[in-house]
């Protein structure tokens, strides 16, 4: 997660309103072919994963999206029907989609399934990248669901033990309500130590990668972001994280019909449709238990990673999700931080299709209320 920029770098950003970000996000997908529901979606999704510091899944990707778009490598007006092969379980070939209209409308049909039979699983194939997985846990987590979300992606990492990219950095979500007035389990994750998005925003940001990240082309540690992006990313904690992958694999792409076992296109290098696979379960939280007692056993659950002593460095104890909430309600009040570099891309973008240019500060919005002379009438 990004914490708030320090004043150091402070140049090298600025600052701009969600509602902003989200109207031009929303008005170059318009520009682009994208009807005007699937457009703000598709920007809801971007500009979330912005909010909860989930930056390289957020609206630095437009470019490329809008290009793929451009190069007919995405088809902005797909009919996503999904079909049900049992009463708890559909297929959804997403026609080259948009990966979070294929989510969306994936997460939704578990969750009608799940209310009639308290469970639903949707396979999805024939996708694209689908952003910030959180996405969609959060719908159903909205909808009072349990959820696990699951995609494979194109290939960036080694099986353990393997000196070749082979499996993807393919994100493992899942969720759980809590009870009342308490925040709800999120978990979002890659099973490699850092996503390519963080190293391709290094790249763009000029900036250096911490040391265990990645190897070069010739398989040697490197902290240059460049030299990472043509070698390989590491698995998180070894043979676990590239189980994780191989998992994410199996879901996402064997058992859809989906790209797999390397197969996935790199929307960055790949001329050709990504065929990524996703996969999506919503399940009811009273399916064995009744519903007081499950929202009474995950407040116990909760209040007691609370109150476990924190260790030395931290200050206190947190559940998956609430850091991510934090990050949510500070950008919303003082604007989202973006990099110079990366809104150049966005005004570039924007002067394409002729569509007004986003509205930036230098500063935080909070501070800027804060430095601004009082009104005459105060």
């Amino acid at each position: 997660m990004n914490e708030r920029v320090d004043e150091a770098e402070a140049s090298d950003f600025v600052y701009a309103a969600p509602e902003a970000v989200l109207a031009l996000a929303h008005a170059l997908l318009c520009a682009h072919d994208v009807p005007a529901d699937d457009a703000r979606l598709v920007a809801e999704c971007l500009v979330k994963a912005d909010l909860r510091g989930v930056d390289t899944h957020g609206v630095s990707r437009l470019p490329i999206y809008l290009d793929r778009l451009r190069r007919g490598l995405v088809n902005p007006r797909p009919a996503l029907v999904p079909k049900r092969v049992t009463p708890v379980a559909a297929l959804l070939d997403a026609q080259n989609a948009f990966g979070f209209l294929a989510g969306m409308r994936a997460m939704g049909e578990a969750i009608a399934m799940a209310r009639e039979f308290g469970v639903g699983i949707v396979a999805i194939k024939h996708s694209t990248h689908f952003g910030m997985a959180a996405n969609y846990v959060l719908k159903a987590l909205e909808a009072g669901m349990i959820a696990l979300v699951f995609s494979n992606a194109s290939r960036a990492m080694p099986p353990w033990g393997g000196r070749e990219a082979l499996l993807g950095t393919s994100p493992f979500a899942a969720g759980a309500p809590a009870g009342e007035g308490r925040t709800a389990f999120l978990l979002d994750m890659s099973p490699a130590v850092a996503a390519r998005g963080k190293i391709r925003r290094a790249l763009k940001r000029g900036e250096a990668i911490p040391p265990g990240y990645a190897l070069d082309g010739e398989g040697r540690p490197t902290t240059d972001p460049a030299k990472a992006l043509q070698g390989v990313v590491l698995p998180i904690g070894g043979p676990k994280g590239s189980g994780l992958s191989m998992l994410m694999d199996v879901f996402g792409g064997v058992l859809s019909g989906a790209a797999f076992g390397g197969d996935v296109g790199d929307q960055y290098k790949d001329a050709r449709p990504q065929d990524v696979g996703h996969f999506c379960l919503a399940m009811k939280p009273d399916l064995f238990i009744s519903m007081a007692e499950y929202r009474a056993r995950m407040e116990t659950l909760i209040a007691r990673i609370h109150a476990c002593p924190p260790a030395a460095g931290f200050s206190e104890v947190l559940i998956a999700g609430e850091p991510e909430l934090r990050h949510e309600a500070r950008r919303r009040r003082e604007g989202i931080p973006y990099n110079r570099n990366e809104i150049v891309d966005l005004q570039r973008e924007a002067a394409r299709v002729g569509v007004a240019p986003l509205v930036i500060s230098e500063r935080p919005h909070a501070t800027a209320a804060r430095l601004a002379p009082p009104h005459p009438s105060e």
